[in-house]
């Protein structure tokens, strides 16, 4: 049994397999910048490769769900755990994932060629980290993200709404803005009560996977309208507002009220806006102006 490290958002993901051939580093290109010799930080979860080749028998159906390049079969165990088929856009079968009911200790058997592994493991862990990082106030957000300085700032929107064209508005009108991750940041709230944004190994259709921490700055949700304008959301809206966002599953009781727990901490201390907007430069300096408190 060989181990393989990776510490993202300050938590430790352990990769174990049965077999020394499988080649890591080959399936996970994008978790390089992420893999440490050793574990430093607290260990989040374990999930070992292994070669179970059938599905639990005793399991019940929860749901399916398009994933939007391909589809998870969600089941529920006995015990308590969680089984997942993940299958990719074609309905081809490329990971047989198992968890117990924390998501600490969970197990895997891949399939088909190198591209179905690849894409079977690297949805598992990006599963199982969102739903281990419920129980530590750690949220995988589906967002573009951006860090000026000491700040980052995730934009969350529906898809094809336009999160990734903003962000590449900033980058290109507001100096020293850089890309923290186009798909999925992680934002976690640590001991002492603040709320950072880290980069991570899944950033969509954007190869941009930085092993990076921010302040977050604040969260902001875009919407398309005929002309710019931004306001701060109330409390009760700011939830409504993000917790869409955020990798879940409503029907496990604890999973879910952890994620509403966290949430409602996170806009305690965390301004979160609606940009009405065009996908202009002025909408971006509009943005930044008030996210920043840099407006003119």
């Amino acid at each position: 049994m060989k181990s393989y490290y990776f510490l993202i958002a300050d938590l430790t993901v352990c990769l174990r397999t049965e077999n020394d051939s499988t080649d890591i580093e080959s399936l996970l290109p994008s978790f390089g910048v992420f893999a440490v010799e050793r574990p430093s930080a607290p260990l989040l979860l374990t999930l070992t490769i292994d070669s179970k080749p059938h599905p639990t028998p005793e399991r019940r159906l929860v749901r399916n769900f398009d994933t939007g390049n391909g589809n998870t079969a969600v089941y529920q165990l006995t015990d308590g755990g969680y089984e997942y088929m993940i299958s990719n856009i074609y309905g081809d079968d490329c990971c047989l994932l198992t968890a117990n009911e924390q998501f600490s200790d969970c197990h895997c058997a891949l399939r088909g060629d190198w591209t179905m592994r690849s894409f079977g493991l690297n949805n598992a862990l990006m599963l199982v980290y969102a739903f281990a990082g419920s129980h530590c106030q750690t949220m995988l957000v589906h967002a573009s993200c951006v860090a000026l300085g000491n700040e980052g700032y995730p934009f969350i929107a529906q898809s094809g709404t336009g999160k990734s064209t903003h962000t590449s508005l900033w980058m290109k009108h507001i100096e020293g803005t850089e890309l923290l991750n186009d798909d999925n940041p992680v934002i976690r709230i640590l001991d002492d009560g603040q709320p950072y944004i880290y980069g991570s190994p899944w950033s969509g259709k954007t190869p941009c996977y930085r092993n990076l921490r921010k302040h977050l700055g604040a969260i902001t949700r875009i919407e398309r309208a005929p002309r710019n304008s931004i306001v701060r959301l109330a409390p009760i809206e700011a939830f409504a507002s993000l917790l869409p966002a955020c990798s879940s599953m409503k029907w496990d009781v604890a999973i879910y009220r952890n994620l509403c727990n966290a949430v409602s901490r996170l806009i305690e201390t965390t301004p979160v806006y609606t940009l009405y907007c065009l996908p202009d430069e002025e909408a971006a300096r509009l943005s930044f102006g008030k996210l920043t408190g840099k407006e003119k």
